[in-house]
């Protein structure tokens, strides 16, 4: 079990030893947002330099799903199935329609242009919850290069049923990766402010939500990573948290106990559970896409 470092022994029912981490395709500049179609039994995820969205499939291999695609980052999916993502060069989060038009869900605040959405997550609510740092208006190797219109890197808040947008959370210096528990009483979220600020941990925060899903509260730490950044997570059905690091993933217990790693040897970016059963773990790590099947499920809807 050479890919997987055990913390806790709590992390042992998680790996197997006969499951080793597979790469499945590689050659892309930087690889992000991995969103599982299970309808579809195919990946999507996100080539952000070659402007291109990818799609892999155990049946049907690699292949490019949109190109050009606006630059995009994080992807999800609402609960009617459709495909929502962050895009830097439109600076807007899009929705894929289901006989596949691409339309503007928002791409502005109070009249001012987005930064560049990052990621994106969507409440059982309906409602769309984004992070905007700048990464992608920084160089032209993301996107555009431009200035900032709003002056501020936030978490939104958006409800397209009422086209209403508000800011949800400005705690963090460079709000990234975001994700909800199970029971989404939780909020987490992703601070990769050590990019700005050399020195300063990447770290995971977490916040109470509100019973009506309208605020958050309680603010405290969550995981400080000790390799790298907490780019991007995703929570399995019993509340852990799988979270890029470095070269690697890790897995946070829902009260933050640091268990296991799996080394993966390329800066991981993003990661998603899917297949059939939601128990294969897919991998967005620089260069190169990888997946590793666990004794765990994901918590994302299908």
């Amino acid at each position: 079990m050479s890919d997987f470092q055990i913390i806790d022994q709590r992390f042992g029912k998680y790996v197997m030893g006969n499951a080793p981490v597979e790469r499945l395709a590689t050659g892309f500049r930087w690889v992000e947002g991995p969103v599982w179609f299970g309808d579809a039994g195919h990946l999507l995820f996100s080539d952000i330099p070659n402007d291109r969205i990818m799609r892999w499939s155990d049946s049907s291999g690699l292949s490019v799903y949109r190109q050009p695609a606006g630059f995009t980052n994080g992807h999800t999916r609402d609960r009617e199935g459709r495909l929502v993502s962050c895009e830097h060069g439109n600076r807007r989060i899009s929705r894929t329609e289901l006989d596949g038009r691409v339309v503007t869900l928002v791409d502005r605040f109070q009249g001012k242009r987005l930064n560049s959405p990052n990621d994106v997550v969507v409440r059982s609510d309906g409602t769309i919850w984004f992070t905007d740092p700048p990464y992608g208006i920084m160089t032209d190797y993301e996107g555009d290069k431009a200035d900032s219109e709003t002056g501020q890197d936030v978490v939104y808040r958006f409800d397209p049923r009422d086209g209403s947008i508000e800011v949800i959370c400005d705690a963090a210096v460079k709000p990234n990766g975001l994700a909800f528990s199970p029971d989404e009483r939780t909020f987490y979220l992703a601070d990769t402010g050590g990019t700005h600020q050399p020195g300063l941990p990447g770290r995971i925060w977490a916040f109470d939500v509100a019973a009506d899903g309208r605020g958050l509260s309680h603010p405290r730490s969550f995981a400080t990573i000790a390799q790298g950044f907490a780019d991007g997570f995703r929570c399995d059905v019993e509340g852990n948290v799988w979270t890029s690091a470095g070269t690697g993933v890790e897995c946070y217990l829902p009260d933050g106990t640091l268990i296991g790693r799996i080394e993966i040897g390329e800066t991981v970016a993003n990661i998603t559970f899917g297949g059939p059963k939601k128990n294969r773990l897919f991998i967005c790590a620089s260069t190169s896409l990888y997946a590793i099947y666990l004794n765990a499920r994901g918590a994302q809807h299908p």
